[in-house]
């Protein structure tokens, strides 16, 4: 009741202008969500920006994506470089410049000013900013997982509710996140009719698609990731998705879990050689974003680095049909 007050007097002070809010001076397009953690959001700035530069209208602009870079020990705006560290930059931020070169990644705490130092580009994506009400974005885009819907939810701390259930009202998209693939037409409809969303709102599904392992380590040795075991390491919210892929293909014989953005230290290099120890055949496999982090860990054992395998992510759309729709929302900012 008292989370839930407070969030009712912040909002309500931005939407009487107690609170000052401010637009940038170029579009801006905000990926965000209302729950704490786990909806894919960096997958969803990632597949926005393999749009984007493949649109009519952006594909040959300037494009630009400002996160606050959970986590980071720099303070104040940051240009983010493929060659920066996880404890710079933060894992996230690290992840999409060093996937996408023409892409001018920053991180700064104070959006507003964020994207005043952003002057160049002619779009900024915004990553996880749907709270960050000092900002209005031109375009507002609100992940809600397909396994916790945030009908069935409660706010903080008897729920993963982060902010209020009616601010998804307030997005001029839903998408709803880590949907199977193989979602039916009849499940879709059900969700849009509890959502029961203003007629100006766009709704859309996507899923979770992973690639083939790639190594963390340049000493990998691919012959690792054909082993039946695999001990796995991660440190994100909700790792059950990765977990349910894994076993199509692999015995997950050791699991090695810690909170998300987990900085990985000597004592968890320590576990993780005392899991290889015991498992001599398995490969190790962990996240995407994990790998940012423990490539900068000190004095790795080449028998971890050996084995050590993330698996890429990207989010897609559930149909053609849906992805067309979004591409033409994207041309007409």
């Amino acid at each position: 009741m008292i989370y839930g007050l407070w969030l009712r007097l912040r909002h309500l002070a931005y939407n009487k202008g107690w609170k000052k809010s401010f637009k940038a001076d170029v579009p801006t397009i905000c990926v965000g969500n209302i729950t704490v953690g786990g909806t894919g959001k960096t997958p969803h700035v990632e597949m926005l920006l393999r749009l984007l530069m493949v649109s009519d209208r952006w594909g040959f602009k300037p494009l630009a994506v400002l996160s606050r870079g959970y986590k980071r020990k720099s303070r104040g705006f940051q240009i983010v470089r493929p060659d920066s560290s996880a404890s710079f930059a933060g894992d996230e931020p690290l992840q999409i410049a060093r996937k996408f070169h023409g892409v001018t990644v920053a991180v700064d705490k104070n959006r507003v000013e964020g994207c005043q130092k952003l002057s160049g580009a002619d779009l900024i994506v915004l990553d996880d900013a749907f709270q960050y009400r000092r900002l209005i974005p031109g375009l507002s885009i609100v992940l809600m997982d397909f396994n916790r819907p945030v009908y069935e939810d409660r706010l903080l701390p008897y729920g993963k509710l982060r902010d209020l259930p009616s601010r998804l009202y307030e997005a001029h998209i839903v998408i709803v996140s880590k949907c199977p693939p193989e979602l039916d037409s009849w499940t879709r409809q059900e969700i849009r009719r509890k959502l029961n969303l203003k007629p100006e709102q766009k709704l859309f599904f996507t899923y979770l698609k992973y690639s083939s392992p790639e190594p963390v380590f340049p000493e990998a040795d691919p012959r690792y990731t054909y082993s039946s075991k695999v001990v796995l390491v991660s440190g994100i919210a909700n790792n059950v998705p990765l977990r349910n892929h894994l076993s199509d293909s692999y015995k997950i014989v050791k699991r090695l879990e810690y909170p998300d953005h987990h900085r990985f230290g000597k004592a968890d290099i320590r576990a993780m050689a005392a899991a290889v120890k015991e498992n001599p055949t398995a490969c190790m496999m962990t996240t995407e974003k994990d790998a940012q982090r423990l490539r900068e860990v000190k004095s790795v054992p080449d028998s971890l680095k050996q084995r050590l395998f993330y698996l890429p992510i990207e989010a897609a759309f559930i149909s053609g049909e849906d992805e067309k729709a979004f591409v033409e929302v994207l041309d007409n900012l």
